[in-house]
């Protein structure tokens, strides 16, 4: 059986349930995270040394000091890296704060933990970094130092950080609105999320979120700045550039996967919503 992508769980990584550890030493127990993959938990990366380039969804940024990472689950990255690299890194489960906050989709709400690359890539300001710094060097002797209620201090910690980081601005305000119409929205992008190989129309959404296809459709222009099809449809692309990174696959089998009637279709499809055919951006991974 042909196998997709490698998609890690914490389980992978520790026997705990969170990772918290300085850079260098993650990257020498897994240099096997260099290559592509994708992980079902919460990912943070704060580089205090090194260079080279981090690839997120297909999107290339070059690695400098003091450059943050917030990654979701189901994001296909990998590592380039050049001469000594060093920071933190944190990986925490989707339920870690569930049944710790008053409102257990906190994260989410975060306007870095939303998918949005724009945002989830970030310059620490000079003026914060001293500050971040010594928020996760006091998680790091917290999780060592494993006294009693020791995770619990550590979520208290990591909710310091991060609100510290949310108050910075970004690319997308709205994505932090708790609105109803937000909440349609995250709603949407979640169903998007599970049903990406079998709907393609906003219809179909509009009938689980009983809304009308017109209601969805407004509210992701106010929401997301695009349509509702729009949204769909770019959705289908990056996980049609997901599964190509498995060279195992075979366009037929992507196309099969992603429900298209046919090869000929999905490859028109693909070329017009990707600019390029998929044969020549299969090309473009090696």
């Amino acid at each position: 059986m042909k196998k997709d992508i490698p998609i890690y769980d914490i389980a992978h990584l520790t026997k705990d349930d969170i990772v918290v550890s300085r850079f260098a030493p993650y990257l020498e127990i897994h240099p096997n995270l260099c290559l592509p993959h994708k992980h079902n938990f919460y990912h943070f990366l704060l580089f205090t040394k090194g260079g080279g380039s981090h690839m997120i969804d297909f999107r290339q940024f070059p690695v400098q000091p003091y450059q943050m990472y917030f990654m979701i689950p189901g994001q296909v990255h990998s590592w380039n890296f050049e001469g000594e690299v060093d920071g933190y890194v944190i990986n925490f489960p989707v339920p870690l704060f569930k049944e710790f906050l008053l409102d257990p989709d906190y994260i989410e709400q975060l306007p870095y933990f939303s998918g949005v690359l724009e945002n989830s890539v970030i310059i620490l300001p000079p003026e914060l970094r001293e500050n971040v710094c010594a928020i996760l060097e006091n998680i790091l002797k917290e999780r060592a130092a494993e006294n009693k209620q020791s995770l619990d201090m550590v979520k208290v910690l990591l909710m310091q950080l991060f609100i510290t980081i949310g108050r910075l601005g970004f690319e997308h305000p709205t994505l932090q609105l708790t609105s109803h119409n937000y909440t349609l929205a995250r709603n949407f992008l979640r169903l998007l999320e599970q049903h990406v190989g079998t709907l393609k129309l906003p219809k179909e959404y509009a009938e689980l979120l009983f809304i009308t296809p017109n209601h969805l459709n407004a509210v992701c222009k106010e929401i997301l700045g695009r349509s509702a099809g729009d949204v769909i449809r770019h959705r289908v692309v990056l996980e049609a550039k997901r599964l190509m990174v498995n060279k195992e696959l075979s366009i037929s089998e992507i196309a099969y996967k992603l429900s298209f009637s046919d090869n000929a279709y999905f490859s028109k499809f693909f070329r017009k919503y990707a600019g390029v055919p998929p044969e020549d951006f299969r090309q473009s991974l090696t």
